[in-house]
């Protein structure tokens, strides 16, 4: 502990290359914020209070709102705070808990893009079982298990920076706590920390990607075996969505864990990072909906209930 407690807080570099722009920056992360934070918000209490929504992909879809919401409030306030004001300091402790929850959120959600294919799978393949194959408890057990291996993911990761001693520099070259940045200033040895996030990487991202692909695959042959162009249409529609999502998110995030140490670009990294931790919960919202009548329909009742009350 006596080793671990030399560097007391790190440094968060940002977007220190190019100061002129802060002000630009902070305008347009401000606005995904914002967008990101309200888009999953109204997706939560349109379904909640939808009962024509309360189906598996529904459920799922909440839980989706719920890490993207997670993941967008563990890195972009700092963020905000490193272009308005300046602090760029954070403590060890926060630089931590920040890198625990956004291993646990980024765990979570391509675990979550395995079951949402699954569900999408067994609704367009096996229609005739979907209720007993989908049903509450399997949903629930489902979710549970996104839930318990993504916060069990997480808390490896984090017990295994907690090992390193930061002894010497401590200015990460990123504009969050990220394992690949971070271990690039460990004093001491990071191979088992690179062997296990090579691992991870390949069971959440590589394995979990592969699985979903396999879901679409069945699921594209079915569709194709559908003799009716409005068939195909109607059968296709129910899952462009989910595969819109699950290609952008996936794209960042294996190149983004799957090169740790020294092999890791910062420049890159932090453009893969924008991509997964802003953009892809403030597009997540706006893909379900604008494809999806039953949500819009949910969405405009939401709103005129909240425009009355105002």
């Amino acid at each position: 502990m006596r080793n671990q407690t030399r560097v007391t807080e790190f440094i968060l570099q940002g977007f220190s290359e190019r100061p002129q722009l802060h002000v630009l920056y902070f305008i347009l992360f401000l606005c995904l914020y914002a967008t990101a934070l309200c888009g999953n918000c109204l997706i939560i209490v349109a379904i909640a209070f939808s009962s024509r929504l309360h189906t598996p992909m529904y459920f799922f879809l909440v839980n989706l709102s719920v890490l993207d919401i997670i993941c967008t409030c563990t890195v972009v306030p700092k963020l905000l705070a490193i272009l308005v004001a300046e602090k760029r300091s954070i403590s060890y402790r926060g630089c931590m808990a920040q890198m625990y929850f956004l291993s646990w959120s980024v765990a979570g959600e391509v675990l979550l893009f395995t079951a949402m294919a699954y569900d999408r799978y067994v609704a367009i393949c096996q229609p005739l079982h979907y209720s007993s194959m989908m049903g509450p408890g399997v949903c629930a057990v489902l979710a549970g298990a996104v839930w318990g291996i993504s916060v069990l993911g997480a808390g490896v990761n984090a017990c295994l920076m907690l090992r390193l001693n930061f002894c010497g520099p401590n200015v990460i070259d990123h504009f969050f706590c990220e394992i690949p940045p971070l271990l690039l200033l460990s004093c001491s040895s990071t191979y088992v920390n690179n062997i296990m996030a090579v691992m991870a990487d390949i069971f959440f991202a590589m394995l979990n990607f592969l699985l979903t692909m396999v879901s679409y695959g069945f699921i594209i042959v079915t569709i194709l075996k559908i003799r009716t162009a409005e068939g195909k249409q109607r059968a296709f529609s129910t899952c462009s969505s989910h595969l819109t999502v699950v290609t952008l998110y996936y794209s960042t995030i294996i190149y983004t864990y799957l090169s740790p140490g020294s092999s890791y670009s910062p420049g890159m990294g932090k453009v893969m990072a924008v991509l997964y931790s802003t953009v892809s919960p403030t597009l997540n919202p706006l893909i379900y909906s604008l494809k999806n009548k039953d949500v819009k329909a949910a969405l405009r009742k939401v709103l005129i209930l909240v425009i009355k009350n105002l």
